[in-house]
């Protein structure tokens, strides 16, 4: 061998040694984010505070005190009956993605599999997470408040009426049959009937809002109306805790929005502030609207606006920009106001509490909108480009959402009527179900 050819087959091993080594080194072991972790933490925690005590109170302010007791003891029960049937097997049905394939509709578009069942192979290593690597145990819990918090937002439509065994019943085949599908299309992942389709849907304005708003108005219209409504006065009984509530659930809904970027980074930052601004002018527009149609702002009304602008932003907290959301805001505000009130009073139904007028509109409003300022050409952080095709695309998630919802609610509330009854006997309708179905009474005099 000459001195060249030496010099030579020392360089070729000179390159093809490194590349051995690297060859021959294990891949690198994901890393764990606690700083995304911290915040993963934190905004679970939010998110339960606006079930319990948010809700419960923003609720139970509302109801007459023979009341209040009913509402957050169907909150709570909510709560624990929600966190069991989760992990059990409603995380897998939500998120488990066998089977699903981009571009093919088949069974697993529509609701998932079992594999994730009893929470199957989830260990304290286990980590999920896009941006950043958190614990797949935060996700779990994280997105188990969600499922929490959208059926007890269902409890404000036939709120004073329901028996509470009839409730618990319907709340875990509701669950099984309606939430955990429409999550899975939304937010299953790649070959979800909704996910292809292109639905902007960042924290929950169809699986949630939409959701909730349409099974309760097909639950009030299925139980009929309280017994002396609409001519008997029922004013709520404690607006102080209805203030609170709502107050609290503008804190919460912090962890609800800026927590679905499931990182503690830029997207999360500005899902927050258009949360704070859609929030602040859907308040400050139902009030105005209610001022000059009624005369005088109410209470009521501002702590409605609140949720009304939190639900309206929430489908597009992680696309929208200030002014996009300063706009959804007001017309949320606005546009609930007219359908708690002028819609409800004209078409005759008894919801409640304003479920569907302040949870289903207002998702209805903020998913379609989200279509438009999801648009970088308004100020949007999306990848919109063409804002009709998007739009189109909105109204059809919002289309789906209704019409499934409404058909399944309606079957299994009739079903259960014909089996157990849905509704108190007008004796414990008058007495209170805190007597009638708890034997306990709010206040004590």
């Amino acid at each position: 061998m000459t001195l060249r050819q030496f010099a030579g087959l020392g360089a070729l091993l000179s390159l093809a040694l490194p590349g051995l080594a690297l060859a021959a080194e294990p891949a690198a072991e994901p890393v764990l984010n606690s700083g995304d972790t911290a915040w993963m933490l934190t905004a679970t925690a939010l998110v339960l505070f606006m079930t319990i005590p948010g809700l419960a109170l923003f609720y139970g302010g509302m109801v007459r005190s023979k009341n209040i007791l009913s509402v957050m003891m169907q909150c709570f029960a909510i709560t624990g009956l929600i966190s069991i049937l989760w992990v059990v097997y409603g995380y897998s049905l939500a998120f488990d993605a066998t089977g699903m394939e981009e571009g093919v509709v088949n069974f697993s578009s529509f609701v998932g599999g079992f594999q994730k069942a009893f929470l199957a192979g989830v260990t304290p290593a286990s980590l999920t997470g896009a941006a950043a690597l958190f614990p797949e145990a935060v996700f779990i819990t994280f997105q188990m408040t969600f499922a929490i918090i959208t059926p007890a937002l269902i409890v404000g439509a036939f709120a004073e009426r329901m028996k509470f065994s009839a409730m618990l019943i319907f709340m875990a085949i509701w669950f099984t049959l309606v939430y955990a599908p429409i999550a899975h299309m939304v937010w299953g992942g790649v070959g979800g009937l909704m996910w292809d389709w292109g639905v902007l849907d960042f924290a929950g304005g169809t699986v949630v809002h939409i959701n909730a708003g349409v099974a309760g108005l097909v639950a009030c219209l299925v139980l009929g109306k309280r017994k002396g409504y609409p001519t008997t006065p029922m004013a709520p009984h404690n607006l102080g805790y209805t203030l609170i509530g709502a107050a609290m659930l503008w804190i919460g809904w912090f962890g609800f929005n800026a927590g679905s970027a499931a990182a503690a980074n830029g997207t999360a930052g500005m899902a927050m502030l258009v949360t704070q601004i859609a929030t602040a002018a859907a308040a400050l527009g139902w009030m105005f609207a209610e001022w000059l149609t009624h005369g005088k702002p109410s209470a009521l009304g501002i702590a409605s606006g609140v949720v009304a602008g939190l639900v309206a932003i929430t489908p597009a907290a992680g696309t929208a920009g200030p002014m996009g959301a300063l706009v959804i805001g007001l017309v949320s505000g606005v546009v609930c106001f007219f359908c708690a009130t002028s819609l409800k009073r004209k078409l005759g139904y008894d919801d409640s509490l304003d479920a569907f007028g302040v949870h289903g509109v207002g998702g209805i409003v903020g998913a379609i909108l989200t279509g438009v300022f999801a648009a970088p050409a308004l100020g949007g952080f999306g990848t919109v480009t063409d804002i009709g095709t998007q739009v189109w695309v909105q109204f059809k998630g919002v289309a789906f959402t209704v019409v499934y919802t409404a058909i399944v609610t309606y079957i299994i509330l009739k079903v259960l009527d014909v089996v157990i009854g849905l509704r108190v006997n007008e004796e414990e309708e008058a007495v209170g179900l805190d007597l009638a179905q708890h034997n306990e009474r709010g206040y004590n005099l």
